[in-house]
C-alpha cells in the first residue's frame, strides 16, 4: 500500500469521509481524512497527497478559500464534492484552482471516474511536461504547435492553436469561461464569453468528426470547458 495512489478528503460530515474511505480502499488507495479546513491544509501540507477531495460547507472555513490557499503553493489536484448545486459556486471554486467539481449525493461510479482522471492528471503534473496530447484520432503536439486528425494537419491560427493548447494541456480538468479567456485573450477580455463561444465553433469544425456533438471538447454548461484526451 506504500506505493498506492494517497487521497486526502476535507469534509465535515463524518459519514461522508466513512463512506469515501471505505470505496477508495476497496480499490487499493491509501486515505487520509480531515473534517476543518486548517486541519487539511496541514495534512496537505505534511502528507503530499496525489488527489485532495475537498467540501466547500467546512465549519471554519469556506473550502473556496481552502481551495485557493492550497493553490498558493500545490498543483495537486482538487476535486470539489459539494451540496451546492448552483453555476455561482461551482464557477467560484474553479476559479480558485479546483480541477473538477461533484455535487452530493454522488454515485460511486462516478466518483471513481473523476478520481482516475484526477489521478492521471496528477501523474502529468509530477512527471515531465506534456509535449504530446492524444484524443481519439487527435495528436497535439504542444511544443512544435502541430495538430494532426490522423495522418492530415490540421491548420490552425493563431489563437486557435493558443486556446487548444491550454484545453489540451489541462485535458480532463473543468475550465470555466473566465479562466479560459484570461489565459488566452488576457484579463482585459475575461468577461468577452462571445470570443470564447466563436473560437470553440471554428476548433470543434476543424477537429471534430461530428461538430454538433463533440467527443473532445466538450462543454460543462454554464460554466466552461473540458477537454477529453485517451488518458
Amino acid at each position: 500500500m506504500s506505493n498506492a495512489p494517497h487521497i486526502l478528503v476535507i469534509d465535515d460530515e463524518s459519514q461522508i469521509r466513512r463512506a469515501i474511505r471505505t470505496i477508495l480502499t476497496e480499490k487499493g488507495f491509501r486515505v487520509t481524512t480531515a473534517s476543518r479546513g486548517e486541519e487539511g491544509l496541514t495534512l496537505a501540507a505534511t502528507n503530499e497527497p496525489d488527489i485532495i477531495i475537498l467540501d466547500l460547507g467546512l465549519p471554519d472555513m469556506d473550502g473556496v478559500e481552502v481551495c485557493a490557499r492550497l493553490r498558493e503553493w500545490t498543483q495537486c489536484p482538487i476535486i470539489i464534492l459539494s451540496v451546492r448545486d448552483s453555476e455561482h459556486d461551482k464557477v467560484a471554486a474553479l476559479d480558485a484552482g479546483a480541477d473538477d467539481y461533484l455535487t452530493k449525493p454522488f454515485g460511486i461510479e462516478e466518483l471513481l471516474a473523476r478520481v482516475r482522471v484526477a489521478l492521471r492528471h496528477s501523474t502529468s503534473r509530477q512527471g515531465a511536461q506534456t509535449k504530446l496530447v492524444k484524443a481519439g484520432s487527435l495528436t497535439i503536439d504542444l511544443v512544435w504547435h502541430i495538430v494532426k486528425r490522423g495522418e492530415e494537419e490540421v491548420k490552425l491560427t493563431g489563437t486557435e492553436h493558443k486556446l487548444l493548447a491550454y484545453l489540451a494541456a489541462n485535458h480532463g480538468r473543468v475550465l470555466t469561461h473566465q479562466n479560459i479567456l484570461t489565459q488566452v485573450w488576457g484579463p482585459a477580455d475575461a468577461n468577452h464569453t462571445e470570443y470564447l463561444r466563436v473560437y470553440m465553433r471554428q476548433l470543434r469544425k476543424k477537429l471534430e468528426v461530428d461538430p454538433e456533438r463533440p467527443q473532445y471538447i466538450l462543454t460543462e454548461p454554464g460554466i466552461g470547458y473540458r477537454f477529453i484526451s485517451d488518458g
